[in-house]
């Protein structure tokens, strides 16, 4: 049986029985993690997104605050030596990092809050929060999660294997998470995680 964090306020109702949680959202680079919580957040707007904070450059289009917060490498590491994060992870040569305030404090309101992060910091989570929901995010398949990564037009050739041997590499590490989906379709995917969460 899951460990439910509390529930500060509010009736257990259909519309709020699993608020007053914790939801890890992980998975490979490149998987459609990021797709998938868009089109949740969409859908079902009470739920609460908590904006991770990263070293690494905007892509086109990422607005900082709504996507990530970014910050440099010397305010992200004095962030880290000050405790402010739930959870922290060094990813292609970038810091990303949960901030905790924020999200204990959405939790503890009786929020379901999502997390979109990468596995060390999935990891982090579970160990510290056990009454987590982790949801792994599958590719449909190697060579179609290397399509994607490439059609995102951001990373050199090095960059992209190594992307992929890593992908490889954690891909190994679904077992150890709550629930495994597999995204080789979107709406298929969202609705496994609807039903995850709301049934």
């Amino acid at each position: 049986m899951k460990q439910v964090l509390p529930i500060q306020s509010g009736s257990k109702t259909k519309e709020n029985a699993f608020l007053g949680r914790l939801i890890v959202l992980t998975g490979p680079s490149g998987v459609g993690k990021g797709t998938l919580l868009q089109a949740l957040l969409k859908r079902h707007p009470e739920v609460y997104y908590s904006v991770s904070a990263t070293t690494r450059s905007p892509r086109p289009g990422e607005i900082n605050g709504k996507n990530y917060y970014f910050i440099s490498r010397t305010k992200f590491e004095q962030l880290v030596s000050e405790g402010e994060f739930l959870e922290w992870a060094e990813f292609a040569g970038n810091y990303y990092g949960t901030p905790r305030e924020a999200v204990l404090n959405q939790v503890q309101s009786g929020k379901l809050v999502v997390l979109e992060i990468e596995l060390k910091g999935a990891r982090q989570i579970r160990a510290s929060l056990p009454g987590t929901l982790s949801i792994f995010v599958l590719p449909p398949s190697v060579k179609e999660l290397e399509r994607r990564i490439r059609g995102r037009a951001q990373d050199s050739d090095e960059a992209i294997a190594v992307r992929l041997r890593q992908a490889e590499e954690e891909i190994q590490a679904a077992g150890e998470f709550d629930v495994q989906i597999v995204n080789d379709d979107l709406e298929n995917a969202l609705h496994d995680i609807e039903a995850t969460l709301f049934n």
